[in-house]
């Protein structure tokens, strides 16, 4: 019988998932106490044995997807650079949590869509997987209207390129506590309960897998 017969090493070491994530101050976790946000508490729930998340975020108030269009491959080229040349593998992933400010600017539904296209575009070719997350309600529901249709731009433009994405407007603005949450806090920003919801949508709208941490 071989001495070795039966003996294991150690076991692998998962390589380390870089998640890099743009957006604007929902994405941040504005108004949260816990200042989680929905993808701190999404993060939270996919970390564990089988993957290390470093998630590192670059978030600026009220963005309107051509600033977005513009940082991104800044963004994520000064994220990448820190392990370029060690040798040591790199798993990287990018969250897209797009905002409303297209609408209080006069951006057009068609330059909305051509902003978003370029930044996936651009992952795409970088071989980058993306993940897309959609603006929230807002407590005005006429805003949450146009939010409706940029959002379901934004949709659009994911599907045609097989890019996940969440629409979170249409899943809360009806929802009972996330308008008590918007109520409270006197604003568009939710709390703990509103980020919550937003991460329970993240994380049943295929995060997971978009990370391959679980099914």
């Amino acid at each position: 019988m071989d001495a070795s017969e039966g003996l294991s090493g150690p076991p692998a070491r998962p390589v380390p998932i870089r998640l890099i994530a743009l957006g604007d101050e929902i994405l941040a976790g504005a108004g949260d106490t816990r200042a989680l946000g929905w993808l701190g508490r999404a993060v939270a729930r996919e970390q564990g044995a089988r993957a290390r998340i470093e998630l590192f975020s670059s978030a600026l108030p009220r963005e309107t997807s051509a600033e977005l269009a513009e940082r991104w491959d800044a963004e994520v080229e000064q994220r990448m650079d820190s392990l370029e040349g060690s040798g040591a593998p790199l798993d990287v992933r990018v969250v897209l949590g797009l905002g409303a400010a297209d609408i209080d600017h006069g951006v057009s539904l068609a330059r909305s869509r051509l902003n978003l296209a370029k930044v996936l575009d651009g992952l795409e070719r970088l071989r980058i997987p993306a993940f897309v997350v959609g603006p929230p309600p807002s407590a005005d529901p006429g805003r949450t209207a146009s939010i409706r249709e940029l959002s379901g731009a934004f949709d659009d433009v994911c599907a045609r390129r097989r890019v996940a994405y969440v629409d979170t407007v249409r899943a809360l603005e009806d929802h009972e506590q996330w308008r008590g949450d918007l109520a409270r806090s006197g604003s568009d920003l939710p709390g703990q309960t509103g980020y919550g919801l937003m991460a329970w949508l993240v994380l049943h709208g295929g995060f997971g897998r978009f990370l391959g941490t679980s099914d």
